[in-house]
């Protein structure tokens, strides 16, 4: 089950009325795991991932969500956003690749060695992310929820999924966001 309000919850104030830097929106998200209230306004589903949408600063795009144990978004990366995420309780593991992809015209790619991180990112840990960064977050809990803040600037154009086995990885699916309505 996935609960997304209509309505935008509401959040630590914006920075600026300027295009939000790296920088701003990860001090966005340590703003917004820092309230209490807000983390704790979030329902959370023992079996699916709930999300619900935030104001993030200077017109970007913010959520709050919820992590069952054993859950995670896949590979995929967030297009031509910057962006910039922290837990705000439990344990989220981040698998990333150090490498920059075409940005289109391709659906399988062979990775070299040694593109692959791993972050272990606890209560009050978080990063900021460039454009095209690709990656995977997963709560490799057995038995606690995880909870994170996100934003991300422009708002999301499309998200591209991926699919991996072993150094190979493959396009399977581009959202856009009508598809997150």
């Amino acid at each position: 089950m996935s609960v997304s309000p209509a309505a935008p919850a509401h959040a630590p104030a914006a920075v600026s009325a300027s295009a939000p830097t790296q920088a701003e929106l990860l001090d966005f998200v340590r703003r917004a795991v820092a309230d209490a209230e807000l983390i704790a306004s979030l329902p959370l589903d023992p079996e699916g991932r709930t999300w619900v949408r935030l104001d993030g600063p200077g017109g970007s795009e913010a959520w709050l969500i919820g992590w069952p144990p054993g859950t995670g978004t896949g590979w995929h990366d967030h297009a031509d956003s910057v962006g910039a995420f922290m837990t705000a309780s439990g344990e989220l593991q981040e698998n990333s690749l150090a490498v920059r992809l075409p940005t289109d015209g391709w659906t399988t790619l062979q990775l070299t060695q040694g593109v692959d991180r791993e972050r272990r990112l606890a209560t009050g840990q978080g990063r900021a992310f460039g454009r095209h960064h690709v990656h995977e977050v997963l709560n490799e809990s057995t038995d606690r929820h995880a909870v994170s803040v996100h934003a991300y600037y422009p708002p999301l154009p499309r998200i591209r999924r991926y699919s991996r086995t072993g150094p190979t990885l493959r396009l399977e699916q581009v959202e856009r966001p009508e598809d997150w309505q």
